[in-house]
């Protein structure tokens, strides 16, 4: 029996020692949770007072950290293809990268120059002319010869070029690749489909969009049609997939944003259409004001009107496709702009010698003078980084 009890009171010992042990181990454990917490929370509360002195940050001036010299011929006009400078006159056109090397040169002769861009590509035509010059940030890709006169012209990234062409009463809305096939041909009439006021086309190339606009009964009458080159509109006719008529309405802008968001502008709403194969209405918003100019990005699209305050000149609307049902923000300005972008979380708006920034909460973070008239402004991808273009030099600048 005494065995037992001493057997007894050793095991007690032992497992009221370990019961120690385990209550050391936890307040351990403990205590390095709270510590880790401790430093976590610490280091939240340091980027988001970091993150706040950032957003609310103003910037009062703007430094040069690179600069490469360019020359610059009279006439000449500057334009942003991706992060390089497409810079193009009547008797040709070149490409120049942010490092300020010359990617490629070609020369021409063009009258009336119509030109689209979409991403890092380009497609160059002649009003009137017979010839689509096609080119990327790197190279030159192509070039295509029509057989009637150029009307208007709509690029893909892809590189595929629609173009409308005038044959008479006839008009033809052709698309072609990049090596100058024909691939794609459709004919219009202004008494059967209408005239075809604006051509766009997704960046992948497999989705057109055209409007036409015509007169029924007297009555003035737009058309947006979609056409899908790819597997789907391979099964109907004419690869129309879908299409949309607004009555006693003139739209004469439609444009891809990406591959799948599209939006067109009438002279009473803006229409925005979503699908990336069938593209069907997403939202309307209308408006009883002039347009003054359309701007817009993969995600943003900006109208300009004139401002119904006393205190501003103009009023940009800006629609966000991400919501495409919530109203417009709306900023107010008086600058004369010459352009209007959407950067990194903002909006820039400048001429050749004024530059103003606010970002989409309509926060202004800088307001000021260039050293020198500036003939384009082009982002970089970084946040208040922009390349300013002027008549002798590329600079890189950085707010501060």
């Amino acid at each position: 029996m005494a065995d037992i009890k001493n057997y007894m009171k050793e095991k007690a010992r032992r497992e009221q020692k370990q019961d120690g042990y385990r209550e050391k181990i936890a307040r351990h454990r403990m205590a390095v949770f709270y510590r880790i917490l401790g430093i976590g929370v610490f280091l939240a509360i340091v980027a988001a007072f970091f993150y706040i002195q950032y957003k609310r940050r103003i910037y009062i001036d703007y430094d040069i950290i690179a600069s490469v010299n360019r020359e610059t011929i009279s006439g000449t006009t500057d334009v942003r293809m991706g992060n390089a400078v497409l810079t193009y006159s009547k008797d040709g056109a070149h490409c120049t990268n942010e490092k300020g090397n010359v990617n490629w040169n070609q020369t021409f002769q063009i009258q009336d120059a119509r030109l689209s861009v979409s991403g890092d590509t380009v497609a160059i035509g002649d009003y009137n002319g017979r010839s689509i010059f096609i080119a990327d940030t790197e190279k030159l890709t192509g070039e295509i010869t029509t057989a009637m006169p150029i009307r208007d012209l709509a690029v893909s990234e892809a590189g595929y070029v629609t173009a409308v062409l005038e044959d008479g009463e006839i008009t033809w809305v052709n698309t072609y690749n990049s090596s100058g096939e024909l691939e794609r041909e459709g004919r219009t009439h202004m008494d059967d489909s209408g005239y075809p006021m604006a051509v766009s086309m997704s960046p992948g190339g497999e989705l057109l969009a055209v409007a036409y606009v015509y007169v029924d009964a007297g009555v003035l009458k737009t058309r947006i049609a979609f056409y899908n080159f790819g597997a789907v509109g391979s099964n109907v006719s004419d690869f129309l997939v879908s299409s949309w008529v607004y009555t006693d309405m003139l739209i004469p802008y439609v444009r891809f944003m990406n591959d799948n968001i599209s939006f067109a502008v009438g002279d009473s709403r803006l229409m925005i259409y979503s699908g990336g194969h069938i593209p069907g209405p997403a939202a309307e918003h209308l408006y009883d004001r002039e347009v003054q100019a359309v701007f817009y990005n993969e995600r943003y699209i900006g109208l300009v009107f004139f401002s119904d305050k006393s205190e501003s000149r103009y009023q940009l609307d800006v629609y966000d496709t991400a919501n495409v049902n919530s109203k417009a923000k709306n900023f107010y300005f008086d600058l004369d702009y010459t352009d209007i972008f959407f950067g990194k979380g903002n909006v820039v708006i400048y001429n050749e010698t004024e530059c103003q920034v606010m970002t989409m909460d309509g926060t202004e973070k800088y307001h000021g003078n260039f050293r020198k008239p500036v003939r384009l402004m082009v982002p970089t991808g970084s946040a208040y980084k922009y390349l300013l273009i002027t008549d002798d030099t590329m600079d890189t600048i950085q707010l501060k």
